[in-house]
Parts: structure tokens; C-alpha cells; sequence
């Protein structure tokens, strides 16, 4: 308590010491001040004394006055003018220190960064995409040309190099229109003030608006003129400067109008983008080309006036046509959207948990990374080729496989749940409207651009009627990996990335019959010979539920080998290795191969039940084709930020893994290769003419909703999933919805299309490693054994004898039929 008092003595003692030494003096002071002023000016308070000037005015006669009779307003002028003089001093004062607001610093400025765009390049350097707020490249002043910087100067700052941040003249104009008469200043400012402007935005300074900001510009000017060199000036603007929409910068307005690069603009295209400068908008040459060309040619003339260009090169160059190659791009244009929109989500956290030198985490749409990928250009064209040609011929053949019928049959739920997934029905919901509201909104027709394989066309349609629509297309998910690097090269996760957002190379979805190599894989890694026959007889097993596995063809009889039973995909044969080999050591090598999803403990797994996705699965075929090593998918090499420094950098033998043994993989390539060369696979080298080793596997899922194929080459290991949005849409029959006829269509279009390509040399004739010694004696057996005939029996009577003639020949025809009808 004794503490607080001593403070409040103390704090009474300054109040009283403010009171009389500070406070006291400054009001006696404005007191006596303006008590002498009234004094001196009390005659002019009285309304006689307006009375006689008005007097004086209306007699005074204009005519003959002379500049002596003005004399008298001097000294009130010259008050007024040191008036204003002070108060412009005092605001400069005020701004420079930032007391009205912000002006940067020397140390801001010199630290200048625009928000520049990330970059995504392929493995051969080509450009594949941009994540950006403000759709920037920066560029040096060496890649600018020449008459872009010519153009700039001439229409917009003349006197550029004379002056260092502020044209008296240009200033004087500004001071008289903004100042003064409170009109704009049309064109006064320097292009430094105009970089100064880009900068640093104007604020709101309510009647006092224009002066404070050419005030806080000119203040701005000064201190950039003395940090950086007059190219440096140009290079800054010449990035920053809004071209409209929300492209900024020469490089970019010069790839979006003409589709060529800042540093090869010839005189007449660099004119129309230096005239847009004036009005983004007005002078925008595709939206209005009339006005453009009026204004570049009073660009060309400005240029022909500072001698920058030849008079008649002036007049020549005025009477070309605009040639616009206009070249506008969306996220979803351009190579690899799918890939890039996986990748953005993963680099926008990745920045988030990354720090810059002044301890802010980068931001991936601002900062000018560069991110380098390991996608090949050339196979991804050729994968999105292939994706497009096969897929638009499979989608023509569904339509008449159901023409005049829903796929989904009297299903509805298809549609329901499509509407209850989608955007516009989210968004109706959140804002609160009833179920019933919200599918009399669904019913109702609208505008909207419709996809189709003919080509996207602006119907008019209810949302109801297009989901129905997307609901009867086929989709693809198409993944080409390195085997040896876990390079991807090649990622196309859907037919339009507009229309379908979702990537089928991340979905997971029924993968059929593509499991049964990991079924094998266990039971090799078990001890269990390859060349064991095992019966293709249809068996019940009581002890779970009693399931009884079925074959696809409806077909039984006679034994299989390991090849045979994985080139006919016999479903009988797999149940039983799963059952030898145990559920939970071929759960255990799947996950070990590079299945990370969770997977169910079940002997059903055999037969691919499980949920999974095209990434993971090509991983894990890929350990077979490298040896039994496992090597995770790598689809970024390095990133950098905007000067080059290495901010994440892959090393090429990274997390490898020793997975399976290189023998059993080596057994594992050759039983895949035999459902090339005599399974399901086998019209790759008649319909598609491939000349390499391939191995693989197809898979379809129960009411062919899925298909599947996965093939192995020496140097790519490349998955293909097909397939509708819903599981419940798809063929009818085997014959036509097997992946063997749906996916590996497009897996072979790929494959043939890089054989063929020079770009890609070895790939046509490229083998496999030659077999470790002794494998190829474990591997010599017969892919399939068929029944042993029945014992011959002792001779009978006459009726017996008579019976077997009869009945013989039929025997004979269907052994036949037996021997033949296990190759499909």
C-alpha cells in the first residue's frame, strides 16, 4: 500500500510540473497571440468595412487598371504562398517519415520481390504448368527486347534518364491539375513513381487522396532511383506492371497476346502492349481491336518522335494488322493436369512447414519456385493420346452396348448420390434450402458446357439430366513408373480434368485379379515349387462361412501349374495358394511390395476384393521388375526457390527396400510373361505389334465395373485402370467388360506409340535380365495338365462292346472340348 501512494505522489508531482511548465506557458502564449491579432485586425470584423471594399470592387474600373493597383494584394498572396510552401514541407516531412502512412524503407526496397508465380517443369526442362495468385514471370532486362523498353520510354517517360525519380516539369503539371484543381494528373508521374504506384497501392486519404499519394509516390521514386540503376527501373516495372485480368508483367502479356516470350516482341507487338498501359481495358486488343490499333500506332509515333524508330519505319509498321496469336490457358489446359493438381496439394503443405531466411513460410503461388518433376513430356503426350483415342472408341461402344437404357438400370441411387456429391448441391444445402427446394433447383434447366468425346458443347439442361450424363461415361487412370528409379513418367488420372475432377490414379477401386501376383509372390516366399500342379476342381471351405470360389468362365478339370493358373487367371487355383501360404503372409508381401491401404484379412483377398489404388498398385508390380527391390514412386526431383538455391533435392537410390528375393522375383516376371504370351494378354503382340519382353496381368471386378491391366516392360512398368464414376455402371457381359478388353486397349495404344517414337530408341526390342542359373529348370513344366483318361476296362459282352463303339466318338468330342476350353 506505502508503494502505491509513492506512486500516485509521483504521478501528481508530473501532472503538476505539465500544468504549469508546459501547458500554462503554451496556452498564455496562443492566449496573447491571438488577443494581439484581434487587435490589430478588429476594424476588419465589422460588416461597414466589407461594406466599403464591396464599394470599391464595383467601382473599381478594370479596364484601366494597371499592375500597381494589384500591389495591394501582394502581401496576403505571399503569406498564403509561404503558407502553402510550410504545410507542403510539413506534409512531405510527415510522409517521408511515415507518419501518414507507410513509405518503405531502403531496406524494404532493396529486398523488392514480386509475387511471382511457381513453375513446374518436366524431366527435359518443358514448362508443364504454373500455381500462381498473380499470373507473373519475372524476367531479366537482358531477355527483354530492345523495343519494348524503346516503346516504354518514348510513350511514357521521355525525359527517363535526365531526371532521378521526379520530372519538375511533369511535377508541376501534377501540382497545378491534383493539387489545385483536384483534377487527374494525366500522365505526370515519372515511370519511377508509376513502379512506385505497381509497389505500393494507393490508399485512402478521403478529399486529400491524389496529393497525399503523389506525395507518398515521389517519396518513393527518390529512394529507388538511388538503389537501383535505370535498367534495373526498367527491369522492375517492365515485371510488375498490371497488362489486365490478372496477368502482370511483359513476359507474360507477351506469351498471353502473341504466344511468343518478352525477348522476341517485334516493334509492332511490343507497341500494342506498351499502348494497353493507359487503359488495360480500353486498349485491350482482343476485346476491343479497333481502339488497340488506334492506340499502338500512337505508341509508333511516339517512338518515331524520340527516334526510336525511323519515320518510315514508323509508317510501315502502322499500317500492319494486330496478328494476334492469343493464347489463353487454364489450369486445366496443358500437359498433365491431374498430376499437377495432386502436386500443388502436396507442395502447398510442404511450403507451409518450409521457412525463408526472414522466418515466414514460403507460399507456393507467390514466392517463384521452381519445381522440377520427373515427368517425361513425350511419354505424357503420348499417354493422354492413347487415353484419348481408346477411351473415345470404348465410350462408343458402351453407348450402343446400352442405347435407349440406363446403365444403372431402375437404380436411381446412382444419380442421387452423384447430385448429394456435388458442388451446387453442397452449396444449396449450406445455405440452408429444404431437399425439396433443392431437387426442384436440380430439375430446372440451365446453360452450361456439356463434355462429350464429340467435343464440349453449351447446351441447355437441368443439373439432373447432366450428372446422368457423366454418369454413363467410362474413365481412365493411366501411371508409367521407372522401375529401377521410381521415376514416374507418365500420370494421366482422368478423360478431362474440367469435367472430372477426381484422379483415378489416387482412387481406389476393386483391383480383380491384378492381387493374384502377390498370392504367388507369398507362395513362392513360402518354399512352394513353381511347377506344383495344382487341381482346377471347385471346393467349399466350411471354415469361412462355407465360400466356395468360382471360376469366371464357369470352367473346371484338369491341374495347372503356377503359370498356367496365373496366365488363365483360375480363381479356384488362387483360393487354394492363399490357403497353403496363409492370409496373413500374403497380406504381410502385399504391404511389403508397396500396398500401403488397409487390406482384409480374408482368403477372398485372392481374388482381389480389396480397395486400392493404380499408384500403389504399380509401385508393388514394379519390386518383380527390379530385382525384388522396392522403390517408392518419385515424381519430384528438386525444387529451388527464385534464385536458384536448392531448397529439396531426391537422392536416386532413396528408401530402397529388399523385398523379395531375386529369384522369386525373376520366377514372378516369367509366370507374369505367360499371360502375355498364352493368357488373357496375348492379343498385345497380334493387335499391337510390340516386339519387347512384356509381362502383366488383367483384372476385372465383379459386374465388370472395373478393368484393369498391368504390364511390365524392361524399362517402364505402366498401370491402367477403366472404369465408370459409380461401381454400379458398367458392360453386361465378360466378353466385353473384362480388362482385357477395356483397359489394356489403352495400355497397348501407349506402349506402341512410344515403341515407335525415335525419341525413345531400345524400347521396341528392350529383354529383361537374363534368369539367374538354375530357375529356368524350375520353371520347365507344362502350364496345364489335362484330365488322366479312365482305366481301360476288361472285355465285356457283345452289348458292351456294341455300346462303346456308339458312345465313343462322343468321349472323344468332349475330352476335346476339355482341352480347348481353358484358353481364353
Amino acid at each position: 500500500m506505502k508503494i502505491f501512494h509513492f506512486f500516485l505522489r509521483i504521478l501528481r508531482f508530473i501532472l503538476k510540473v505539465l500544468m504549469l511548465y508546459v501547458l500554462r506557458p503554451v496556452v498564455l502564449f496562443l492566449w496573447k497571440g491571438g488577443h494581439r491579432i484581434y487587435e490589430r485586425h478588429q476594424d476588419k470584423l465589422t460588416a461597414h468595412y466589407w461594406r466599403r471594399q464591396k464599394d470599391r470592387l464595383r467601382e473599381f474600373d478594370w479596364r484601366r487598371a494597371r499592375l500597381q493597383d494589384f500591389m495591394f494584394l501582394w502581401p496576403g498572396a505571399r503569406r498564403v504562398l509561404l503558407f502553402l510552401a510550410l504545410c507542403f514541407f510539413v506534409i512531405y516531412l510527415a510522409v517521408y517519415m511515415g507518419l501518414l502512412g507507410g513509405v518503405p524503407s531502403r531496406h524494404a526496397l532493396k529486398a523488392i520481390q514480386n509475387n511471382t508465380a511457381s513453375e513446374v517443369y518436366a524431366a527435359g526442362g518443358e514448362l508443364l504448368g504454373r500455381y500462381y495468385i498473380q499470373d507473373r514471370t519475372n524476367v531479366r532486362y537482358e531477355d527483354i527486347s530492345p523495343v519494348a523498353v524503346d516503346a516504354l520510354i518514348a510513350t511514357e517517360d521521355a525525359r527517363f534518364y535526365q531526371h532521378s525519380g521526379v520530372d519538375v516539369r511533369s511535377s508541376s503539371r501534377v501540382l497545378i491539375k491534383s493539387l489545385l484543381l483536384q483534377e487527374e494528373s494525366g500522365g505526370g508521374s515519372t515511370l519511377s513513381q508509376q513502379l512506385a504506384k505497381n509497389l505500393y497501392p494507393r490508399r485512402d486519404y478521403g478529399l486529400f487522396s491524389t496529393p497525399m499519394n503523389k506525395l507518398r509516390e515521389i517519396v518513393t521514386a527518390h529512394k529507388l532511383e538511388g538503389i537501383y540503376s535505370k535498367k534495373e527501373l526498367l527491369e522492375l516495372y517492365l515485371n510488375t506492371v498490371p497488362m489486365g485480368g490478372n496477368i502482370y508483367g511483359i513476359e507474360r502479356s507477351a506469351r498471353r497476346f502473341f504466344n511468343t516470350s518478352a525477348d522476341s516482341l517485334k516493334a509492332e507487338e511490343a507497341a500494342v502492349l506498351i499502348g494497353m498501359l493507359k487503359a488495360t481495358t480500353t486498349y485491350n486488343p482482343r476485346l476491343h481491336p479497333e481502339a488497340a490499333l488506334r492506340r499502338r500506332n500512337v505508341v509508333l509515333s511516339q517512338m518515331a518522335k524520340y527516334n526510336y524508330l525511323s519515320p518510315a519505319e514508323a509508317d510501315s509498321l502502322k499500317g500492319l494488322p494486330l496478328a494476334l496469336d492469343y493464347n489463353y490457358t487454364t489450369h486445366h489446359d496443358g500437359l498433365a493436369p491431374y498430376f499437377r493438381e495432386q502436386l500443388r496439394q502436396e507442395l502447398a503443405a510442404w511450403c507451409s512447414k518450409q521457412e525463408k531466411e526472414n522466418g515466414e513460410p514460403y507460399n507456393l503461388y507467390t514466392d517463384g519456385l521452381k519445381i522440377y518433376t520427373t515427368i517425361d513430356a513425350g511419354m505424357q503426350v503420348h499417354a493422354e493420346r492413347a487415353v484419348c483415342r481408346k477411351m473415345a472408341q470404348l465410350q462408343e461402344r458402351f453407348d450402343k452396348h446400352w442405347k435407349g437404357r440406363a446403365p444403372w438400370g431402375k437404380d436411381e441411387a446412382v444419380v442421387q448420390h452423384a447430385m448429394q456429391r456435388s458442388d451446387r448441391y453442397r452449396k444449396m444445402q449450406q445455405a440452408g434450402l429444404p431437399e425439396e427446394a433443392i431437387l426442384e433447383a436440380f430439375k430446372k434447366p440451365v446453360s452450361m458446357s456439356v463434355f462429350s468425346w464429340g467435343g464440349s458443347t453449351k447446351k441447355e439442361m437441368s443439373p439432373l439430366d447432366s450428372l446422368r450424363h457423366y454418369a454413363r461415361l467410362l474413365n481412365t487412370g493411366l501411371l508409367a513408373m521407372e522401375p529401377q528409379t521410381g521415376y514416374v513418367r507418365a500420370w494421366v488420372g482422368g478423360i478431362n480434368h474440367e469435367a472430372f475432377k477426381y484422379d483415378h490414379v489416387l482412387s481406389r477401386r476393386q483391383v480383380g485379379s491384378t492381387f493374384k501376383p502377390f498370392v504367388y509372390a507369398a507362395a513362392l516366399e513360402k518354399g512352394i515349387p513353381p511347377c506344383t500342379y495344382f487341381p482346377n476342381e471347385r471346393r467349399t471351405y466350411t471354415d469361412y462361412q462355407d465360400w466356395s470360389p468360382q471360376n469366371a468362365t464357369g470352367q473346371y478339370g484338369g491341374e495347372y501349374s503356377m503359370r498356367g493358373a496365373l496366365a488363365h487367371s483360375v480363381n479356384t487355383i488362387s483360393a487354394q495358394l492363399i490357403m497353403e501360404t496363409g492370409v496373413d503372409r500374403t497380406v504381410d508381401m502385399a504391404h511389403r511390395l508397396g500396398i500401403q491401404s488397409e487390406l482384409p484379412e480374408v482368403p477372398s483377398l485372392a481374388l482381389g476384393t480389396a480397395n486400392l489404388s493404380l499408384l500403389e498398385m504399380v509401385s508393388a508390380y514394379a519390386s518383380f521388375a527390379n530385382g525384388g527391390y522396392r522403390v517408392p514412386p518419385v515424381y519430384v526431383v528438386k525444387i529451388t526457390d527464385r534464385k536458384g538455391k536448392v531448397l529439396r533435392q531426391h537422392g536416386i537410390h532413396q528408401q530402397r527396400e529388399k523385398v523379395l528375393s531375386r529369384t522369386n522375383a525373376a520366377i514372378m516376371l516369367q509366370l507374369l510373361q505367360g499371360v502375355v504370351e498364352e493368357g488373357s494378354a496375348a492379343r498385345l503382340r497380334a493387335e499391337y505389334g510390340l516386339k519387347m519382353d512384356i509381362a502383366g496381368k488383367t483384372g476385372t471386378t465383379q459386374e465388370h465395373a472395373d478393368g484393369w491391366f498391368i504390364g511390365i516392360t524392361p524399362k517402364l512398368v505402366t498401370g491402367v485402370w477403366v472404369g465408370a464414376e459409380s461401381p454400379k455402371v458398367g458392360f453386361r457381359s465378360l466378353e466385353l467388360g473384362q480388362g482385357s478388353r477395356t483397359a489394356l486397349p489403352v495400355w497397348g495404344d501407349f506402349m506402341r506409340r512410344i515403341a515407335i517414337d525415335p525419341a525413345f530408341p531400345g524400347y521396341f526390342y528392350s529383354r529383361f535380365d537374363p534368369l539367374p542359373p538354375g530357375v529356368e529348370a524350375r520353371l520347365a513344366c507344362d502350364s496345364y495338365r489335362p484330365p488322366a483318361p479312365a482305366p481301360e476296362e476288361k472285355e465285356g459282352s457283345f452289348l458292351d462292346r456294341l455300346f462303346d463303339r456308339v458312345f465313343g466318338k462322343e468321349k472323344k468330342t468332349e475330352k476335346k472340348k476339355n482341352r480347348g476350353r481353358w484358353r481364353w
